[in-house]
Order: structure tokens, then sequence, then C-alpha cells
């Protein structure tokens, strides 16, 4: 019987067995080893796209982790994983956008953290988002990339640190300028329990925090 690799779709070969008597392949492209089957859920080939689908439901590390009968360190390395193969979208030059921030916190409830990001007015997709403290730092992270983008317009709530960051010929505070954003930030709080303002679901790592966010806006 012929097997096929996991990971470059190679042929595999018979490669001794492993400590639970299952039979070993080896890819003879790749080098990786393999079993045809696993009794362990983390290793089922469509177990990422599960991980990506209750991410994006809002369930929590725990109740992901009871659902896919997986343990915890376990998903929390596959989120990180899956995040860091994500590439980002392509910025669209000339465009508007909105730009705003919410307010979150790690580890405990005294450590507040910033989300920025920044949405198009059109297609009302996020193109840019930064974690950090609220700070001109953080903020021009997503700024620069919007810049470099030559954007058209960019809307922003009346947070004084724009007027410093913003050129004022494409900067606007105009009333209901952000009102997709404000839009989308209901949403966000309602999807991912760890944005909610009172909860007791909150983020331990900034890593898992940003993978989440990488999963939820970009797949």
């Amino acid at each position: 019987m012929k097997i096929k690799c996991n990971f470059c779709n190679g042929k595999c070969i018979k490669n001794g067995f492993q400590s639970n008597g299952n039979q070993r392949y080896k890819c003879t492209i790749c080098q990786k080893r393999q079993q045809i089957t696993y009794r362990y859920n983390a290793y089922k080939g469509d177990i990422n796209q599960e991980i990506v689908l209750l991410t994006k439901e809002g369930l929590g590390i725990r109740s992901t982790a009871r659902i896919l009968k997986i343990s915890t360190t376990t998903l929390l390395k596959r989120i990180v994983c899956i995040a860091r193969n994500i590439t980002r979208p392509i910025v669209s030059r000339g465009k508007t956008y909105e730009v705003d921030e919410l307010c979150t916190y790690i580890r405990h409830k005294k450590n507040y953290i910033w989300l920025v990001y920044a949405l198009e007015k059109n297609s009302k997709n996020v193109v840019s988002f930064n974690v950090g403290k609220r700070t001109n730092k953080t903020l021009n992270r997503v700024l620069e990339t919007l810049k470099l983008a030559e954007a058209k317009k960019i809307f922003t709530d009346r947070l004084k640190n724009y007027r410093y960051l913003i050129d004022k010929k494409m900067h606007s505070v105009k009333r209901f300028g952000t009102n997709h954003i404000e839009r989308k930030n209901l949403t966000l709080r309602t999807h991912l329990k760890r944005l909610n303002r009172r909860t007791i679901c909150f983020s331990r790592s900034l890593a898992v925090f940003t993978a989440v966010l990488k999963i939820y806006f970009w797949i």
C-alpha cells in the first residue's frame, strides 16, 4: 500500500514502529516521520481548521480544548503556529480608512493594553493592527502602514495623539466619520470574550492575544 506524506505529498516508506506499536512511515522527500492514524486528536489532518473555526466563534482556550479533546498547551502552540503562517493583507493605495483603539488587559486587570487597528471604509476589511500601550509608538505602527499606502483620508476619534501623527490634509475627525469601525468594535467585543468589558475571560499571554486577532482578522 502506497502512503503519501501529510506534509509534502511525497512517497512514504516503512520506518519501524512507534512506542504504542503503530507502524511508522518516513517520507522519502522531506524525511518527516508520520503514522496513518493517530490516537491523539491534535494530529488529525483537519484539526487546524477546527481550531480556526472555534477561535473565530469566540470560544476560550479551555472551551476549545474540551471540545476538540486536546490539551490547552497543545492548543496554544497550534494557535501561535497558525498565526505565524498568516500573511498580512495587501493594502490598496489611495483608499479611505478609519482608525480606532480598544482597551483590554493581559494577565491581570491592572495591566491595560490597547488594540489599535485600521479599517478600510468601503470593504470594511481590517488592513493593519497593533497591540501595546496607549502611546504614539503603538498608534504609529498602524498609521505608518496607511501613510505608505498613500491614504486618501484617515478618520479618527478626537484622541489628541492623532493630531501629531497624521497630516492635517488627510486627517479628519468629522462626526459619524468612524461609524464603521465603532460598529466593528461592538462586533469584536461580542465575538471575542477576551475583549468584553466585564469578563473573566482575558488573555494570559500577549503572543496568544496577537495570534487570535490575526486569525480573526485575516482568515
